[in-house]
């Protein structure tokens, strides 16, 4: 029993990875946004923008929930995902055992604008949310953080798409 509750790289032998990710998520237009359950609005340029979460307990299934559309309102991030004119573009992640979330949105606080409030009802950060009207600067930044917060990054696929 205590062989399958084992940790290696990430992942429990029971196969549920942890680690955090980031969402680049493309804004097609200025909008204002109800937040949370309180309904806070909030408004949203046009341009690009970097959620950092984790999950340390099934990283890919939280990945999967945000892209899908047929969700719970729950998080910060799914007010923001049920607008019309945003969309997920790309999603990175850093498998990892260890809490490196506020680690890495601090990083990105530092080289990106803020979005000051979002995501982070549960910690001190100034934010989990960060705006960059250039895609390129955006993932950019998103990569430089994981790596200055000794995550190693790479691209999301499905589970079912990987070879290894």
């Amino acid at each position: 029993m205590e062989d399958r509750k084992r940790k290696n790289n990430g992942k429990t032998m029971e196969g549920k990875s942890k680690g955090v990710y980031a969402l680049v998520i493309a804004n097609s237009r200025d909008i204002s946004i109800e937040i949370g359950h309180a309904r806070r609005v909030m408004e949203f340029r046009r341009g690009y923008y970097a959620y950092i979460g984790s999950a340390l307990s099934g990283l890919d299934r939280r990945i999967e929930r945000h892209m899908r559309d047929d969700k719970k309102l729950h998080w910060h991030i799914d007010f923001m995902l049920a607008a019309q004119p945003v969309r997920i573009v790309m999603v990175f992640v850093g498998r990892t055992e260890e809490r490196k979330e506020c680690e890495i949105a601090a990083h990105m606080s530092a080289v990106m604008e803020p979005v000051k409030g979002f995501g982070c009802s549960d910690c001190s950060c100034i934010s989990h949310l960060f705006f960059s009207p250039h895609l390129n600067t955006l993932i950019s930044a998103v990569r430089s953080s994981f790596l200055a917060a000794g995550v190693d990054v790479s691209p999301f696929s499905h589970p079912s798409q990987r070879t290894t």
